[in-house]
């Protein structure tokens, strides 16, 4: 049998188990039970990445998601991102797992979310941005051989599309002002895209609203009920 002592020693160690290994924390309070989890780096996908880099391995996101979900004492879970984009099949995957999530959901957007991190950020049910963050939109790329053949283009225009949707039906941006961000070839120097800051994107509808932590928290704890009102 554990005494007292043991017992907290061992929820330390898995505390902080669960930081080094996911980037969460579980955090309780008389406000509820949340779980913060970061999603930071490039998001590795079918081929891993250098180990010099930071990275969000969405095989370990996914069955963490899942207990999340599954686990009745959370109350809800924020998510921090900083991430520059990555795989596109893997972040819309998580993004995709995310939204059908039944609990309370808020993200919030530190730094960066850019790329596949823009459709990562608009899965939750709540989204924030910080007023220093940015967020870059371009068209999908690829890497590699590509075999200049009409089949290949339109591989890449469906997987755009897709992209365009699933952010357009989680944001309030519409289709066709997405797709002219992503086109746009006067606001990058040497790309095509757009960059937005905290402001302009919650004024184009991309993202709900601007806040850091406290007010995403809060946004967190009314979705649950726990705002203490």
């Amino acid at each position: 049998m554990k005494t007292e002592g043991q017992q907290e020693t061992l929820s330390e160690k898995e505390g902080a188990d669960l930081v080094e290994k996911y980037g969460a924390a579980r955090m309780e309070s008389k406000n509820g039970v949340f779980t913060c989890l970061s999603i930071i780096g490039e998001i590795e996908g079918h081929a891993a990445l250098d180990s010099s880099r930071k990275s969000t391995k969405y095989e370990h996101l996914l069955p963490l998601l899942f207990s999340l979900e599954q686990d009745e004492e959370i109350d809800g879970v924020l998510f921090l991102l900083n991430t520059l984009g990555g795989d596109v099949e893997a972040g819309l995957a998580l993004a995709e797992v995310i939204a059908s999530m039944k609990k309370p959901t808020v993200s919030l957007v530190l730094g960066g979310g850019h790329s596949i991190g823009v459709p990562l950020a608009v899965s939750a049910k709540r989204s924030f941005i910080v007023p220093s963050a940015t967020m870059t939109l371009h068209p999908v790329r690829t890497v590699g051989m590509v075999l200049a053949v009409p089949q290949s283009f339109d591989y890449l225009a469906r997987m755009q599309n897709r992209i365009i949707r699933f952010i357009a039906s989680h944001s309030h941006i519409t289709e066709d002002a997405l797709a002219r961000m992503m086109t746009d070839t006067d606001t990058l120097a040497n790309d095509i895209g757009t960059l937005l800051e905290g402001k302009e994107a919650v004024r184009c509808g991309l993202i709900d609203e601007l806040g850091g932590l406290a007010e995403a928290l809060c946004a967190l704890r009314q979705l649950a009920g726990k705002d203490g009102k």
